[in-house]
Protein backbone atom coordinates (compact mmCIF):
# COMPACT_ATOMS: atom_id res chain seq x y z
CA UNK A 1 0.00 0.00 0.00
CA UNK A 2 1.34 3.40 -1.01
CA UNK A 3 -0.40 6.54 0.19
CA UNK A 4 0.34 10.19 -0.34
CA UNK A 5 -0.06 10.96 3.35
CA UNK A 6 2.16 14.00 3.76
CA UNK A 7 -0.71 16.51 3.57
CA UNK A 8 -2.89 14.77 6.17
CA UNK A 9 -3.06 14.52 9.94
CA UNK A 10 -5.42 11.55 10.29
CA UNK A 11 -6.09 8.47 8.14
CA UNK A 12 -9.21 6.30 8.32
CA UNK A 13 -8.98 2.76 6.95
CA UNK A 14 -11.69 0.47 5.68
CA UNK A 15 -11.05 -3.14 6.76
CA UNK A 16 -12.22 -5.78 4.25
CA UNK A 17 -10.17 -5.76 1.03
CA UNK A 18 -8.25 -2.78 2.37
CA UNK A 19 -6.33 -4.37 5.23
CA UNK A 20 -7.61 -7.97 5.26
CA UNK A 21 -9.20 -10.54 2.96
CA UNK A 22 -11.26 -13.65 3.74
CA UNK A 23 -9.71 -17.03 4.35
CA UNK A 24 -11.14 -19.14 1.48
CA UNK A 25 -11.77 -22.07 3.83
CA UNK A 26 -13.98 -20.16 6.26
CA UNK A 27 -17.14 -19.74 4.21
CA UNK A 28 -17.38 -23.43 3.25
CA UNK A 29 -17.10 -24.46 6.90
CA UNK A 30 -19.51 -21.70 8.01
CA UNK A 31 -22.11 -22.73 5.43
CA UNK A 32 -21.93 -26.38 6.49
CA UNK A 33 -22.29 -25.33 10.13
CA UNK A 34 -25.35 -23.25 9.20
CA UNK A 35 -26.96 -26.23 7.50
CA UNK A 36 -26.19 -28.65 10.35
CA UNK A 37 -26.94 -26.30 13.25
CA UNK A 38 -30.39 -25.31 11.97
CA UNK A 39 -31.10 -28.85 10.66
CA UNK A 40 -31.80 -27.69 7.11
CA UNK A 41 -32.78 -30.64 4.92
CA UNK A 42 -31.53 -29.19 1.66
CA UNK A 43 -28.31 -29.64 -0.34
CA UNK A 44 -25.36 -27.61 0.88
CA UNK A 45 -25.23 -25.94 -2.54
CA UNK A 46 -28.69 -24.46 -1.96
CA UNK A 47 -27.77 -23.28 1.54
CA UNK A 48 -24.56 -21.69 0.26
CA UNK A 49 -26.46 -20.02 -2.58
CA UNK A 50 -28.91 -18.35 -0.21
CA UNK A 51 -26.21 -17.28 2.22
CA UNK A 52 -24.31 -15.64 -0.62
CA UNK A 53 -27.49 -14.04 -2.00
CA UNK A 54 -28.46 -12.39 1.28
CA UNK A 55 -24.89 -11.37 1.98
CA UNK A 56 -24.90 -9.34 -1.24
CA UNK A 57 -28.46 -8.06 -0.85
CA UNK A 58 -28.05 -6.89 2.74
CA UNK A 59 -24.73 -5.22 1.99
CA UNK A 60 -26.37 -3.40 -0.90
CA UNK A 61 -29.33 -2.34 1.27
CA UNK A 62 -26.95 -1.02 3.92
CA UNK A 63 -25.10 1.02 1.33
CA UNK A 64 -28.32 2.42 -0.15
CA UNK A 65 -30.03 3.27 3.16
CA UNK A 66 -26.94 4.10 5.20
CA UNK A 67 -28.34 1.99 8.04
CA UNK A 68 -27.31 -1.44 9.34
CA UNK A 69 -29.14 -4.76 9.06
CA UNK A 70 -28.28 -6.83 12.12
CA UNK A 71 -26.44 -10.15 11.75
CA UNK A 72 -29.32 -12.05 13.35
CA UNK A 73 -31.77 -10.43 10.93
CA UNK A 74 -29.65 -11.67 8.04
CA UNK A 75 -29.73 -15.18 9.55
CA UNK A 76 -33.53 -14.98 9.68
CA UNK A 77 -33.80 -13.87 6.06
CA UNK A 78 -31.71 -16.87 5.02
CA UNK A 79 -33.59 -19.32 7.24
CA UNK A 80 -36.94 -18.08 5.96
CA UNK A 81 -35.82 -18.46 2.35
CA UNK A 82 -34.81 -22.05 3.11
CA UNK A 83 -38.22 -22.94 4.55
CA UNK A 84 -37.32 -22.89 8.24
CA UNK A 85 -40.18 -21.92 10.59
CA UNK A 86 -38.94 -18.68 12.14
CA UNK A 87 -41.26 -19.18 15.12
CA UNK A 88 -38.92 -21.97 16.19
CA UNK A 89 -35.88 -19.70 16.12
CA UNK A 90 -35.04 -17.89 19.36
CA UNK A 91 -32.54 -15.13 19.99
CA UNK A 92 -30.64 -17.55 22.19
CA UNK A 93 -30.34 -20.02 19.31
CA UNK A 94 -29.12 -17.31 16.96
CA UNK A 95 -26.59 -16.21 19.57
CA UNK A 96 -25.36 -19.77 20.07
CA UNK A 97 -24.89 -20.17 16.32
CA UNK A 98 -22.99 -16.88 16.12
CA UNK A 99 -20.63 -18.02 18.86
CA UNK A 100 -19.90 -21.24 16.96
CA UNK A 101 -19.45 -19.32 13.71
CA UNK A 102 -17.09 -16.93 15.47
CA UNK A 103 -15.02 -19.91 16.64
CA UNK A 104 -14.70 -20.99 12.99
CA UNK A 105 -13.89 -17.43 11.91
CA UNK A 106 -11.04 -17.20 14.39
CA UNK A 107 -9.83 -20.66 13.40
CA UNK A 108 -9.88 -19.85 9.67
CA UNK A 109 -8.81 -16.25 10.10
CA UNK A 110 -8.81 -13.63 7.36
CA UNK A 111 -5.31 -12.88 6.19
CA UNK A 112 -3.55 -9.55 5.96
CA UNK A 113 -3.49 -8.10 2.46
CA UNK A 114 -0.02 -6.73 3.12
CA UNK A 115 2.34 -8.80 5.30
CA UNK A 116 4.23 -5.65 6.32
CA UNK A 117 1.11 -3.63 7.19
CA UNK A 118 2.04 -3.40 10.89
CA UNK A 119 5.35 -1.73 10.05
CA UNK A 120 3.61 0.60 7.62
CA UNK A 121 0.98 1.67 10.14
CA UNK A 122 3.64 2.22 12.78
CA UNK A 123 5.58 4.33 10.30
CA UNK A 124 2.52 6.52 9.75
CA UNK A 125 2.20 6.93 13.51
CA UNK A 126 5.86 7.84 13.76
CA UNK A 127 5.20 10.55 11.16
CA UNK A 128 2.67 12.04 13.56
CA UNK A 129 -0.57 10.76 12.03
CA UNK A 130 -3.41 9.20 13.99
CA UNK A 131 -5.35 6.28 12.50
CA UNK A 132 -8.71 4.54 12.77
CA UNK A 133 -10.72 1.68 11.27
CA UNK A 134 -14.16 2.34 9.75
CA UNK A 135 -15.91 -0.82 8.56
CA UNK A 136 -19.36 -1.93 7.50
CA UNK A 137 -20.33 -5.30 8.96
CA UNK A 138 -22.70 -8.10 7.99
CA UNK A 139 -22.10 -11.68 9.15
CA UNK A 140 -19.14 -10.76 11.35
CA UNK A 141 -19.79 -8.36 14.21
CA UNK A 142 -17.49 -5.57 15.26
CA UNK A 143 -16.44 -7.17 18.53
CA UNK A 144 -15.22 -10.23 16.61
CA UNK A 145 -13.26 -8.07 14.17
CA UNK A 146 -11.62 -6.34 17.13
CA UNK A 147 -10.40 -9.76 18.29
CA UNK A 148 -8.87 -10.25 14.84
CA UNK A 149 -7.13 -6.88 14.98
CA UNK A 150 -5.73 -7.79 18.38
CA UNK A 151 -4.54 -11.19 17.08
CA UNK A 152 -2.52 -9.46 14.37
CA UNK A 153 -1.15 -7.03 16.98
CA UNK A 154 -2.55 -4.02 15.15
CA UNK A 155 -4.88 -2.64 17.82
CA UNK A 156 -2.23 -0.25 19.18
CA UNK A 157 -1.99 1.31 15.71
CA UNK A 158 -5.56 2.64 15.79
CA UNK A 159 -6.85 5.38 18.06
CA UNK A 160 -10.37 4.01 17.64
CA UNK A 161 -12.40 1.51 15.61
CA UNK A 162 -15.93 2.11 14.27
CA UNK A 163 -18.18 -0.73 13.06
CA UNK A 164 -21.62 -0.31 11.52
CA UNK A 165 -23.30 -2.88 13.79
CA UNK A 166 -22.15 -0.96 16.86
CA UNK A 167 -23.31 2.48 15.74
CA UNK A 168 -26.31 1.63 13.54
CA UNK A 169 -25.01 3.43 10.46
CA UNK A 170 -23.25 2.11 7.36
CA UNK A 171 -20.97 3.81 4.87
CA UNK A 172 -21.65 5.95 2.83
CA UNK A 173 -23.97 7.55 5.42
CA UNK A 174 -22.53 10.91 6.47
CA UNK A 175 -23.45 10.05 10.05
CA UNK A 176 -20.82 7.30 10.27
CA UNK A 177 -18.10 9.56 8.85
CA UNK A 178 -19.18 12.19 11.35
CA UNK A 179 -18.31 9.73 14.13
CA UNK A 180 -14.71 9.91 12.94
CA UNK A 181 -14.70 13.69 13.08
CA UNK A 182 -16.21 13.62 16.56
CA UNK A 183 -13.19 11.60 17.70
CA UNK A 184 -10.74 14.10 16.17
CA UNK A 185 -12.66 17.40 16.22
CA UNK A 186 -9.44 19.43 16.28
CA UNK A 187 -8.50 18.18 12.79
CA UNK A 188 -10.08 19.88 9.78
CA UNK A 189 -12.02 17.58 7.46
CA UNK A 190 -9.70 18.39 4.56
CA UNK A 191 -6.78 16.98 6.60
CA UNK A 192 -8.46 13.59 7.05
CA UNK A 193 -7.98 10.85 4.45
CA UNK A 194 -10.25 7.78 4.22
CA UNK A 195 -8.84 4.73 2.45
CA UNK A 196 -11.03 1.92 1.08
CA UNK A 197 -11.88 -0.30 -1.87
CA UNK A 198 -15.56 0.52 -2.38
CA UNK A 199 -16.21 3.41 -4.72
CA UNK A 200 -19.65 4.17 -3.28
CA UNK A 201 -19.22 3.40 0.41
CA UNK A 202 -15.62 4.49 0.89
CA UNK A 203 -14.64 6.95 -1.80
CA UNK A 204 -17.89 8.80 -2.52
CA UNK A 205 -19.01 8.56 1.11
CA UNK A 206 -15.86 10.20 2.38
CA UNK A 207 -15.78 12.89 -0.32
CA UNK A 208 -19.46 13.78 0.22
CA UNK A 209 -18.80 14.25 3.94
CA UNK A 210 -15.85 16.54 3.27
CA UNK A 211 -12.91 14.20 3.84
CA UNK A 212 -10.37 13.33 1.20
CA UNK A 213 -10.34 9.75 -0.06
CA UNK A 214 -8.07 7.16 -1.63
CA UNK A 215 -9.70 4.35 -3.61
CA UNK A 216 -7.87 1.03 -3.66
CA UNK A 217 -8.29 -0.68 -7.03
CA UNK A 218 -7.58 -4.31 -7.88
Amino acid sequence: MKLEYQNYQHISFDLWLTLIKSNPEFKAHRNQLFKDFFEIDLPIEKVSEQIRYYDVVCNTINERTGLNIDTYEIYCFILGSLGVDLHSITTEKLSTFYNEAEHLFLRYKPVLLYPNIKNYLEMLQAEGLTLNILSNTAFIKGYTLKKLITYYELNHCFSFQIYSDECGFSKPNKAIFNLIHQEVPHIEKSLILHVGDNEIADYKGAIDYGFNAHLIKY
